[in-house]
């Protein structure tokens, strides 16, 4: 690899990005990170928000049990409140 054009992807997609407004549905992080991918071209360069996004989640790697509850533990509670307070009251 030759890591002045993978830097220069890099900017470049920052470029675009730093004009857009970030949203969380369509146009966001993982989008980020496919430009740049597209750009390099990394692993052919078919990437896209929802590739990326079942990635992370499927084949990522936690750095531990803390990592892991960082992750999932709020969300978690959060779904369970609503749950609470939706079906007792």
């Amino acid at each position: 690899w030759n890591m002045v054009k993978l830097d220069e992807a890099i900017r470049e997609a920052d470029r675009i990005y730093s004009q857009r407004v970030h949203n969380i549905c369509c146009d966001n992080c993982h989008s980020h990170v496919a430009k740049a991918l597209n750009l390099m071209p990394y692993g052919g360069g078919k990437w896209n928000m929802v590739k990326l996004c079942f990635l992370v989640f499927f084949k990522g790697e936690f750095v531990g049990v803390s990592g892991f509850l960082c992750q999932f533990l709020p969300f978690t509670v959060i779904v369970m409140l609503w749950l609470l307070f939706r079906y007792t009251l």
